[in-house]
């Protein structure tokens, strides 16, 4: 049993169960660049630094690396470098970086969009753009993060490819697979990974209270469903404390992931 169970903590929420997943993708990375892009995978990636990952590195959300780890949306108290956008890049492009992507859009194969929505000529929405999604794809660790799992966000075909997916990647050959890698792709349903012999997305894990039938029901392909799922792990009494007091007092986790 954990600690949550037995020292009177108020049971662990949707959007910690979040936080958490979202943590274990920076599990042992290293000194990498984290890049979170969304409140939940910024509360995950300072949990991971505080806990099991004390080498990953942080910015500010702009130019700046910091040697302390403030609570999101804080000022930081301890700078420790400069990083402008010339040499993010080049952390990109040299693999020393792992970034946490949202998706308007993502297949079976891992293929992200969050260019338009519907035809590339005409599309009926435009989105952000390809903006850095390629590289990332190719030449660092990229996850995804889903705050409201859907048929409308998991299609089978995304209608404009801006992150890679495994099919691309390997059509294009070598030079694209090298050092592509999709670790993880997180919502507020469950886990999910490529860990299968075609390369296809799997359920990793359930999150406690949601049941198969309602992330297939929400998901517009066939998923690789192993015999038995997990729950995701529960976050401990540490983490839980290090969420509520120190990185995310204000609990903006529960907006994104509301109960």
């Amino acid at each position: 049993m954990s600690g949550t169970e037995t020292t009177g903590i108020q049971a662990p929420s949707r959007a910690e169960y979040c936080v958490v997943a979202c943590a274990e993708a920076w599990r042992d990375a290293g000194e990498v660049l984290a890049s979170p892009m969304g409140t939940v995978p910024a509360i995950g990636a300072r949990l991971a630094r505080l806990t099991f990952s004390p080498e990953l590195l942080l910015t500010d959300g702009e130019a700046l690396l910091i040697a302390d780890t403030p609570a999101v949306g804080a000022k930081a108290g301890n700078v420790e470098g400069w990083l402008p956008f010339r040499q993010h890049l080049t952390l990109t492009a040299t693999g020393r970086r792992h970034v946490m992507m949202g998706a308007s859009q993502i297949d079976r194969h891992g293929n992200q969009n969050i260019s338009c929505i519907g035809d590339w000529a005409r599309p009926a929405r435009q989105l952000l753009g390809v903006r850095g999604a390629p590289v990332n794809t190719l030449n660092n660790p990229t996850s995804y993060w889903v705050p409201k799992h859907s048929a409308r966000v998991f299609v089978e075909h995304v209608d404009m490819v801006s992150g890679v997916g495994y099919d691309r990647a390997a059509a294009a050959g070598p030079s694209a697979t090298r050092f592509h890698r999709i670790p993880e792709v997180v919502s507020n349903l469950g886990v999910f990974d490529f860990e299968t012999p075609d390369r296809t997305m799997r359920l990793r894990s359930l999150h406690p209270g949601v049941s198969l039938e309602q992330v297939t029901g929400a998901t517009g392909f066939a998923l690789t469903v192993p015999d038995e799922v997990p729950f995701t792990r529960e976050p401990t009494a540490a983490e839980l404390r290090l969420i509520r007091e120190v990185i995310d007092p204000e609990g903006l986790r529960e907006r994104e992931v509301p109960a």
